[in-house]
């Protein structure tokens, strides 16, 4: 195996954790974003993966970007990052622009 190979779902991931992780793992990004009224989610047992929401023939990943971001290529990055991990189409929302986080 390579070193840019998709890290493969074991049973006890949950993707939408994965997915959650390695949007965040991407340059430029905030944080993940719950939508206007936190409609965009996945529910799992007991807790909800808030800016990522699954579906069957769809995916859904909204974010928050660092204002200085060139926000394309950030975009860009975040789907080819999702988009390793699933068999659907990725869609991806910048939803608002904030300051870096202070890392």
């Amino acid at each position: 195996m390579t070193g840019s190979s998709p890290t493969p779902l074991t049973p006890l991931t949950q993707p939408a954790d994965e997915i959650a992780a390695r949007v965040l793992a991407v340059p430029g990004v905030v944080r993940l974003h719950p939508g206007r009224f936190g409609e965009v989610a996945t529910y799992l047992p007991g807790r909800r993966v808030a800016g990522v929401k699954l579906g069957q023939d769809e995916v859904e990943v909204h974010v928050v970007l660092s204002f200085d971001s060139p926000i394309r290529a950030v975009a860009q990055q975040i789907h080819a990052a999702v988009a390793a991990l699933v068999a659907v189409p990725v869609l991806v929302f910048v939803e608002d622009l904030a300051a870096p986080s202070a890392a």
